[in-house]
């Protein structure tokens, strides 16, 4: 369960890196929707 949720993360974190993001608001917005993404999976 925990290799997963790293692997989800990576992957997530990946994607939002990949995302072209330009500002530093912007990565922090992809950042906060990582982590509710990542407690929706945590709780299930």
């Amino acid at each position: 369960m925990k290799r997963s949720v790293a692997l989800l993360l990576l992957a997530m974190f990946s994607l939002a890196t990949l995302s072209a993001c330009n500002t530093m608001e912007g990565l922090g917005k992809d950042v906060k929707k990582l982590g509710q993404k990542v407690e929706e999976k945590a709780s299930n």
